[in-house]
Parts: structure tokens; C-alpha cells; sequence
């Protein structure tokens, strides 16, 4: 009969860190038995005991205790060669299903799904998902872009992202656009409320009561926004929400405005209105360069949060709502955080357009 194992030696840190892995809800469950392991061992516990109370083998004690002994806690989570788990798959099929996902299309498909390729290999889903998790292949989702043509484009986006990150002294940077032909949608019935087990519901159906137009601008220091719903978008509504801009902006500041090419920003009676008014400053982005105005942010929140699933009888009603959208944001404003320098954008345009040189050729 083999004598009881001695008790396994161990160091105050080395106790310390295993009592902390055994109970860690957080670490794997091989690694707080292991701990549990080593810490019984420690106490003088037999081996067969231990294999007993923690539901593994004898063997298992014997083994572990033998690796701590060699290397301590080095490498107490890595799994040595050859042990645990072997791979389901091969490395040349991975490497097949990477290059089809990222090569090739399904016959009358634009894209793979987990079940296409699952079949089309002879795989199981769960396989391609897992291959597709690890190596961050989306083929399901795809980004939308455009590299703008504006033969000003590096002038323009230096003064804007200048503006961004070195404003200048007793002035307010603003980002200024107008959302138009926003939609009054009323639904043809009624909406149920969301309980326990089942989302809120809304009829796929609906009725157009008419349209508004929203004119604001983001004040980039303060995250503070000027809106104004005006019935159409025209140079004179333009120069309406000007002179709004004027009354709520302090006299002794100047106003930098960020805004699009539209032909109405560029009318010639705004031209007279900013020679009468010099303290308007207008900076226009490259064209196809949305991403640069940061106003664009507080419109896409405002279409989740507010207009996609509201329920407006008329005009009147959807106004309020805006109003009320706009009101809540400035009790509490945070400004978005602008850290992008202009070389680095520069860069990234420019490998873009090498990208799609490449590809037209």
C-alpha cells in the first residue's frame, strides 16, 4: 500500500492566489477545481480523499500536484499539448471556409449565412458561426460609405476639424443642417403596450399627416442644441433660422457655422443677410461628407428616440413632440467628443481610394 502523499509546500502569495481563483465566480470551472485541488493538498488531505470530496479521479490529484511541483503557477490555466478538447474541424477546412466567405457568393445570394456554408461544406452552423465569431467575419452585415469627389476636400476638412479641436477665442462653434420632410405618421389602430413575455406593438401600416422641417444647430463645446420646425426648406427659412441663431447667441461672440453644400445655404440673399450680419462665419464640409457634421449625431438620436415610433395625428402634434425631444436634451447636454486630427482622416481616405483604384483596375 503507497504511503499518504506528503502536503504540498506552498508560499503565502501562492496560497493567496488560489484561494482568490478558488472562489472566483468569474474563472473557469477547471481552474477554481484545480485551486481547490492544490489548496486541499496543501492541508495534508490524501489524494484519493480529495479525488472524492471534488468528483475527479486520483489520477487527476496525482497529476496536477506533479505539474504545480515542476512549474508552480507559471502556467496554471494553459492546457498542455495534447490535452483537453480536440478540434472538430481541420485547419485546411477553416481555412476553406474563410477564403469562401471572404472570395465567393452562394449561387443567387449576396452574401453567406451560418446554414449556406454550413451546407455547401458539410459542416454543422454552430461550426461556421464559431469560425466566423473568432475571426470577425460579418458576412451579414455590410458598412455603407463614399469617398467624396470634392476637389476642395483636404482644404475643407482641415477647417473643419480645426474648428473641432482648436476653436477659436469669444466665438461658438456650431454644427448647423436642416432635417426636412419629416413625416406626421399616424397608425390606422391602436397600439398595445409592452407586458411581461411580449414586446409593445404597433400596426406596419400607416397615415401621412403632412410633413415639418427641422433647422438646428449643436453647439460643440456645450453639446446644447437650437432647432427650430419651420414648414419648408428654402433659402427663406434659412434666413429665418438665421436670425434665430442671432437672438440666442450672445452679441459679443462669433458664430462659426459648420454646414452642408446645399444651394440654399449659398443663396444670394443669405449671402446679403451674412454681409449685413459680419459676425457669421460660414465653414461648408466636402461634399458626401455627412460623417463630418457632428449635428448629424443629435438628428440620428432623435429619429431613434423620438420621431420612428411616435404616433402623430397632425403637424402640430409632431412639432410638439420635436420640441419636447429638444427641451429634455438641453436639461441635460453632453457634448460629443471630437478626437479625429485631420492627418489621420487624410490617411485613411487616401488608402480607401488606393482600395477602390485597385479595384476598378
Amino acid at each position: 500500500m503507497n504511503p499518504p502523499a506528503a502536503p504540498l509546500r506552498l508560499t503565502k502569495a501562492e496560497r493567496a492566489t488560489l484561494e482568490s481563483l478558488s472562489r472566483a465566480q468569474a474563472a473557469p470551472h477547471r481552474e477554481a477545481l484545480r485551486a481547490r485541488v492544490l489548496l486541499m493538498a496543501a492541508d495534508g488531505v490524501g489524494n484519493r480523499v480529495i479525488a472524492e470530496e471534488l468528483g475527479v479521479t486520483a489520477v487527476t490529484v496525482r497529476a496536477w500536484r506533479a505539474r504545480f511541483a515542476e512549474e508552480g503557477l507559471g502556467k496554471f490555466g494553459q492546457v498542455r499539448k495534447g490535452r483537453g478538447r480536440k478540434p472538430s474541424i481541420s485547419e485546411d477546412a477553416v481555412a476553406e471556409i474563410v477564403r469562401l466567405t471572404k472570395t465567393t457568393k452562394p449561387k443567387g445570394h449576396t452574401h453567406w449565412s451560418c446554414r449556406t456554408m454550413a451546407d455547401h461544406v458539410g459542416v454543422r452552423p454552430a461550426t461556421v458561426q464559431r469560425i466566423w465569431s473568432e475571426l470577425g467575419l460579418k458576412p451579414h452585415l455590410v458598412d455603407t460609405f463614399k469617398v467624396s469627389n470634392d476637389p476642395r476636400f483636404e482644404e475643407k476638412l482641415v477647417d473643419v476639424v480645426g474648428l473641432y479641436l482648436n476653436p477659436p477665442e469669444k466665438a461658438i462653434v456650431l454644427c448647423m443642417d436642416e432635417k426636412s420632410q419629416i413625416q406626421a405618421l399616424d397608425r390606422t389602430q391602436a397600439s398595445l403596450p409592452m407586458v411581461e413575455g411580449r414586446a409593445g406593438t404597433m400596426t406596419h401600416d400607416y397615415k401621412r399627416n403632412g410633413t415639418a422641417t427641422l433647422f438646428a444647430v449643436l453647439d460643440v463645446l456645450t453639446g446644447k442644441v437650437i432647432g427650430q420646425c419651420l414648414p419648408r426648406h428654402r433659402h427663406e427659412e434659412f434666413i429665418t433660422f438665421l436670425k434665430t441663431i442671432d437672438r440666442e447667441v450672445p452679441d459679443e461672440l462669433a458664430v462659426h457655422l459648420i454646414l452642408d453644400n446645399y444651394a440654399t445655404h449659398k443663396h444670394p440673399n443669405v449671402q446679403r443677410w451674412l454681409n449685413r450680419h459680419k459676425r457669421f462665419h460660414l465653414h461648408f464640409t466636402p461634399t458626401s461628407s455627412s460623417w463630418l457634421n457632428q449635428v448629424e449625431r443629435w438628428f440620428g438620436e432623435l429619429t431613434d428616440k423620438n420621431i420612428r415610433r411616435g404616433i402623430f395625428p397632425g403637424v402640430p402634434d409632431l412639432i410638439a413632440s420635436i420640441e419636447e425631444f429638444l427641451n429634455s436634451h438641453n436639461d441635460n447636454p453632453k457634448p460629443y467628443v471630437w478626437t479625429a486630427t485631420a492627418e489621420s482622416i487624410l490617411a485613411k481616405v487616401a488608402r480607401a481610394r488606393t482600395k477602390l483604384e485597385q479595384r476598378v483596375s
